[in-house]
């Protein structure tokens, strides 16, 4: 686990519990989960459900890009935008 970013930690967690990684060491943050077919077409949308479900997030259509789900950075920094954005500006000032 790398301890600086709880969200990155709950990703990785997910996949390496849902998906088949041969080996857990060489998954970085960075790791194409595409391209290294750890995660395919059905894949994304189980990693979708998991997003809506413990981030509480809708992930829209136009958002399934692999700009947002492709590693465990960008999935981590896709939940902090999302999360961010449905706070009121009023929480998002509480925070800063």
């Amino acid at each position: 686990m790398t301890g600086v970013d709880p969200n990155k930690d709950r990703v990785r967690q997910f996949i390496l519990t849902n998906f088949y990684v041969s080996d857990p060491s060489v998954l970085t943050d960075e790791t194409s989960l595409l391209r290294q077919g750890i995660v395919d077409s059905t894949g994304v949308l189980e990693v979708i459900t998991f997003l809506e479900s413990q981030f509480s997030i809708k992930v829209l259509d136009e958002e399934m890009l692999p700009e947002n789900l492709d590693s465990i950075s960008r999935i981590a920094a896709y939940i902090a935008h999302k999360t961010t954005a449905n706070r009121s500006p009023t929480d998002r000032a509480a925070c800063a």
